[in-house]
C-alpha cells in the first residue's frame, strides 16, 4: 500500500435491511484518504456519508469490497483484532460529546486508556489537554464548560492514544458558530502542525471549507470532489446535488 495513503476504500458496497426493504447505503465506492490531509465528506441526507465513515473506521463490516487502514486489510481481521486496531490506530469524535458528567476533563481524557487496560500517564493526559488549549480546564467537569470546550475535551480524548487517523462525524453539529469556528481551527492546526490525518463528515459548508478537499456523495456513490474549498463553492455543489435527488 502507498505509504502516502492512510485509508484505501476499494469497490465497497454496504446494504441495510432485508429483501424488499434493502437499502444500498454504499454502492461500489472507491476512494483514498491521504496521510496528513484533512478530508471532509458531504452529501444530501441519506447519501451514505456516515456509513462511509463507519466502514472506513472498521465500525461496520462491508458487504463487498475492501477497506485498508494504515496498510492493514480489515476484512481478514477477527473482531478482537479489529477492536485492537481501532483502539490503537483510530480516534473518534462525534456530534454528541459523550463525556462522563461526573468526571473531570483529565479523567475523561484518561478513560480510553483505562478501558484498554493501560495505566494512563498524567503527563500524556495533560499534554493532550494542553494541545487543545485546555490546561486551565483539567479539573473542570463537563457541566462547568462551554459546548466548544467540551468538544475540545472529546478531541483530546480521541488523540490521547496518538491515533494515525481521526474520524469526526458532525463534530460541530451541536455547537454555536463561535464554538464551531474554534473547533475547526484546532482541527486544521492538527493537520498543519502535526500531519494528523482527519476524515470528517459534515453538513456545514463553513466547516467543510477548513478541509484540504471535500468529497461529495449522492445515493451511495462518489459524486465528485473539490480541492481548496470555500464555503460558497461547497454550498453551490451541495445545492446542486440536493436538487438532483
Amino acid at each position: 500500500m502507498n505509504t502516502d495513503v492512510m485509508v484505501r476504500i476499494s469497490r465497497v458496497s454496504k446494504t441495510y435491511g432485508r429483501r424488499d426493504n434493502r437499502v444500498a447505503a454504499l454502492d461500489g465506492v472507491s476512494v483514498t484518504f491521504p496521510a496528513g490531509r484533512f478530508t471532509a465528506v458531504m452529501g444530501p441526507s441519506g447519501s451514505g456519508k456516515s456509513t462511509l465513515l463507519q466502514c472506513a473506521a472498521g465500525i461496520d463490516r462491508v458487504d463487498d469490497g475492501e477497506v485498508e487502514l494504515a496498510g492493514t486489510a480489515l476484512s481478514g481481521l477477527s473482531e478482537r483484532a479489529l477492536t485492537r486496531l481501532r483502539r490503537d490506530r483510530v480516534g473518534f469524535v462525534f456530534q454528541a460529546f459523550n463525556l462522563v458528567p461526573s468526571l473531570t476533563a483529565r479523567q475523561n481524557v484518561a478513560l480510553p486508556l483505562m478501558l484498554a487496560g493501560r495505566r494512563p500517564k498524567r503527563q500524556d493526559v495533560d499534554a493532550a489537554l494542553d494541545r487543545l488549549g485546555l490546561a486551565e480546564r483539567r479539573r473542570h467537569r463537563p457541566g462547568e464548560m462551554s459546548g466548544g470546550q467540551q468538544q475540545r475535551v472529546a478531541i483530546a480524548r480521541a488523540l490521547v492514544t496518538r491515533p494515525q487517523v481521526l474520524f469526526a462525524d458532525e463534530p460541530t453539529g451541536a455547537l454555536d458558530s463561535h464554538s464551531s469556528r474554534e473547533v475547526m481551527k484546532l482541527l486544521r492546526e492538527l493537520v498543519d502542525r502535526e500531519r494528523q490525518t482527519i476524515v470528517m463528515v459534515t453538513h456545514d459548508p463553513v466547516a467543510a471549507s477548513s478541509a484540504d478537499e471535500v468529497l461529495f456523495l449522492a445515493d451511495g456513490r462518489i459524486a465528485g470532489s473539490l480541492e481548496a474549498p470555500t464555503p460558497e463553492l461547497v454550498a453551490a455543489r451541495i445545492t446542486k446535488l440536493e436538487d438532483a435527488t
